[in-house]
């Protein structure tokens, strides 16, 4: 049996951090699952009679009630595994992940940018999981399952089919959400992200807080504290930078913002986060 490192139980299923080598099989269940490659050596999985092999450049989807069988030969590696809710995925795309549906129509994919950033964010918030709210990790997890709706499965339905009964079958918000991922800073101005997506101001506050639950500050604030800790844990560059780069007006209101969502300054998430391996350069928090 694969060995679990870190586990995380919700209504959004079960999200784990595995330690799993050749001849292990993870158990299929009734919802998907998702497996990222995080580390260690890429592993040969055997799904329905087929040979797929994980790395970090791809990811490995498994519809409900199928496993996948790690073959030998390979050596242990480090993953992320998904195995999402039902009743989850249903609220938020119920066409989709509708009872009975096999939504995954290919066992392997190519994995996007964002969604390798998420993996690798999710990754260094579960080794840290005492700074880890449940509302940051429920939302991480629905942007990952977004944007793996919106690459991988938008292509095999047509869009009005895909997003029926979704709170985000709007795609003026589909649209408003992109932009604030291409680019998390707080000096996005929310009035003019309104008119790019062609809605009043008062319209685009409703409909987003429908669609996502949150109102459009509370969800960048989100993504800046993702991309925050993505920045610090990869030990490169300065505090001060990454402060910039979201769009702070002085370091010191950066480190109030990222003290109130996650509990620490940022230069102790840095020192809990990055690897013996990295060279981060020293940080002041004036």
């Amino acid at each position: 049996m694969a060995r679990p490192i870190r586990v995380f139980d919700g209504r959004f299923g079960r999200l784990q951090l595995i330690e799993i080598a050749a001849g292990e099989t993870p158990q299929p269940g009734s919802a998907p699952q998702i497996f990222v490659k995080q580390e260690g050596a890429d592993l040969d999985f055997r799904v329905e009679d087929h040979r797929h092999r994980l790395t970090r450049g791809n990811l490995l989807f498994l519809n409900p009630g199928v496993a996948g069988e790690i073959l030998p030969g390979t050596a242990s590696a480090q993953l992320l595994s998904f195995q999402a809710s039902s009743d989850w995925l249903r609220a938020a795309f119920p066409a989709v992940f509708d009872e009975g549906a096999r939504p995954f129509g290919a066992a392997s994919e190519a994995i996007t940018m964002r969604i390798r950033q998420l993996a690798d964010t999710l990754a260094v918030e579960v080794l840290n999981d005492q700074f880890l709210s449940h509302e940051r990790l429920e939302f991480m997890l629905q942007e990952l399952m977004l944007s793996i709706v919106e690459t991988y499965l938008a292509r095999r339905q047509a869009g009005a089919r895909l997003w029926r009964g979704s709170p985000f079958a709007d795609t003026r918000i589909r649209k408003a959400l992109a932009l604030l991922r291409a680019r998390p800073n707080k000096e996005v101005n929310m009035n003019e992200l309104a008119s790019q997506v062609g809605l009043s101001r008062s319209r685009f506050y409703d409909l987003f807080q429908l669609s996502t639950g949150r109102s459009p500050r509370s969800y960048l604030d989100l993504l800046c504290v993702e991309s925050a800790i993505a920045k610090l844990s990869s030990g490169s560059g300065k505090i001060a930078e990454v402060s910039a780069q979201l769009g702070f007006s002085a370091q010191s209101n950066f480190t109030r913002f990222f003290q109130q969502q996650v509990g620490i300054p940022p230069s102790e998430y840095r020192r809990a986060s990055v690897k013996p391996s990295a060279d981060p350069r020293e940080d002041s928090e004036t």
